[in-house]
């Protein structure tokens, strides 16, 4: 009870410096809307709503399993949901609407890429998953590797990814109060921290999974009016639509033709693996196949995720576009220049992330504006807690556990360092969230699943199926992986020259997965190949029991009653 205490006057203590910090600020940092008093009241109320799931969940953590999997007590349909509702991120709802509004066709890559990468999880990794993991996805990976050095990789890259995908949701979250409100930046991204500190820290998995669902519902409900309002406006007719979008959009026809986004066809294939693979190597989104009874309702899970989503990926194009039409020959949605001109593009208010919010008060005014706002944080804040519910279980479960304390402290001790480093992971997201304010939350999940692919995924699927995997060829292609992907992020032109503000980029590419996943492999193929160790005799003699146990459940843990 101490710890609760503690963590929630610390939460408490984010939030009001927030509020007080905000009562001094002289001005917005953009020119937005009078506050919504329909935004003020759902935003309440969806917080009081969540706060009390954070309550009942925390009420039923009685153990570790609680605490990371929801005691495997999630049905399929339930955990489909909350699948979907991880993946339908600030990148879903306001990235890729906002890259189909700037650049039109191209938009959809991402969609298209991410929906993709589900194929593969539901036929290669979800029943396997299940069947030979308890918390996280490391305890797949270390099932007959030597758990140290495996649980470290695991561990650095579950945060690296963490790291980036948090990125994306705070940049979300923090322009979207911002627009809303008037209020600085980086005090909104303070507040939002202060929120999933609470959720993680005192609910855990229950309640991260209960926010899950109820925002999926909802911005479900809120993607599809929105949608339908503007095909009703084009007589349902997408054709009708699309000639419209080509006749406001600054870039005429060739929104609806390829290369707008991707130039090049090293660049394309690069994203396209990042976007496939890295699914299959998502922390927050592995860990809900550890949430259900058994193998068969992972799978389950999948098919209803994967449903969901690719729905919800075909609003997000017609939001795109609709927001093409009505937004940019209206000068009230855009921060107009001294000489009364305005970007069509890049001066939309709160930038291209905020055009489905924008699309919202065109079509439906106030109270449209304020129901949508109020999904799209809510989808933010779901999501931040299901990061941070990963990251915090890498530290706790695979490092401290398996590696600083060698499997020997207490349930409850393990549990008390997940909660600590929940805050740590909170308070990081906030200045990584402020950092990078100006970039696309759709791109920097993209580079987040470029890690993901090129790292957790080749040592996920190496261990899984292929016999001559060894402890010393995972580890090094793991690293290899993850050392490149993040060295060709920085170096690559987003961050080295948009961010960071050099002239040039060392590496050409904006995503680095083509050359890091190769890397990867073949890392792991080379080092397993060599490696006569002892260790490497016993990795390929466990093979046998890992493949009996991942194919048909035998030894696997049940579900838990709460």
């Amino acid at each position: 009870m101490t710890l609760v205490r503690l963590l929630s006057a610390g939460a408490v203590a984010l939030a009001l410096s927030a509020g007080i910090s905000l009562a001094h600020a002289a001005e917005p940092a953009v020119a937005a809307p009078p506050p919504s008093r329909t935004a003020m009241i759902l935003f309440l109320i969806f917080v009081v709503i969540t706060l009390w799931i954070t309550t009942w969940a925390a009420r039923r953590n009685r153990s570790a399993a609680d605490f990371y999997a929801a005691g495997a007590g999630i049905s399929g349909t339930q955990n489909g949901l909350a699948i979907a509702g991880d993946y339908m991120s600030a990148a879903s709802f306001l990235g890729i609407s906002g890259l189909v509004f700037a650049s039109g066709y191209d938009g959809l890559i991402y969609s298209v890429g991410w929906l993709v990468g589900w194929p593969i999880i539901m036929f290669l990794i979800a029943e396997r998953l299940r069947n030979l993991g308890r918390y996280t996805f490391a305890d797949v990976v270390s099932f007959r590797l030597e758990p140290v050095e495996i649980r470290t990789l695991a561990a650095l890259g579950t945060l690296t990814v963490v790291a980036f995908y948090l990125i994306a949701q705070m940049v979300g979250a923090g322009k979207l109060i911002e627009l809303l409100f008037g209020i600085p930046y980086l005090y909104a991204v303070m507040a939002v921290g202060a929120l999933m500190i609470l959720y993680v820290a005192l609910g855990g998995m229950l309640a991260t999974t209960w926010v899950q669902i109820i925002k999926s519902c909802l911005l479900l409900g809120g993607a599809t009016f929105l949608a339908v309002m503007v095909l009703i406006h084009f007589g349902f007719s997408p054709e009708a639509l699309f000639a419209s979008a080509i006749a406001v959009h600054p870039d005429g026809t060739s929104i609806m033709m390829p290369g707008n986004l991707v130039g090049d066809p090293i660049s394309a294939v690069s994203l396209g693996l990042a976007l496939m693979f890295g699914a299959a190597g998502l922390p927050h989104i592995l860990m809900r196949f550890f949430t259900v009874a058994d193998a068969r309702t992972a799978r389950k899970s999948v098919l209803y995720a994967t449903g969901f989503i690719g729905y919800f990926y075909v609003l997000t194009f017609i939001i795109g576009f609709g927001a093409i039409t009505y937004l940019m020959n209206d000068p009230a949605n855009y921060r107009i220049g001294a000489d009364g001109t305005y970007n069509k593009v890049t001066d939309l208010i709160g930038g291209t992330n905020m055009a489905a919010v924008q699309l919202a008060n065109a079509i439906g005014g106030s109270f449209f504006l304020g129901f949508i706002s109020a999904v799209a944080f809510a989808t933010i804040v779901a999501v931040v807690a299901g990061l941070t519910l990963a990251g915090a279980s890498a530290v706790s479960h695979d490092l401290y556990t398996s590696v600083i304390a060698k499997e020997t402290p207490s349930e409850d001790r393990e549990v008390w360092v997940s909660k600590a480093a929940a805050v740590a992971i909170g308070i990081i997201a906030v200045f990584l969230g402020y950092v990078f304010e100006n970039e696309n939350v759709a791109y920097m999940v993209g580079l987040a699943f470029a890690v993901a692919a090129s790292c957790n995924f080749p040592a996920l699927l190496m261990s899984l199926l292929w016999r001559g995997a060894t402890t010393r060829g995972v580890f090094i292609g793991g690293l290899l992986g993850l050392v490149s992907s993040i060295a060709g992020v920085v170096l690559g032109p987003a961050v080295w020259v948009h961010t960071l503000g050099f002239a040039h980029a060392p590496f050409p590419y904006d995503n680095p997965a083509l050359f890091s996943m190769a890397l990867a492999f073949g890392g792991i193929w080379l080092f397993s190949k060599t490696d006569k160790s002892k260790r490497a005799q016993i990795d390929k003699a466990g093979f046998k029991a890992q493949f009996i146990r991942s194919e048909t459940g035998i030894g696997a843990s049940g579900a838990v009653a709460y």
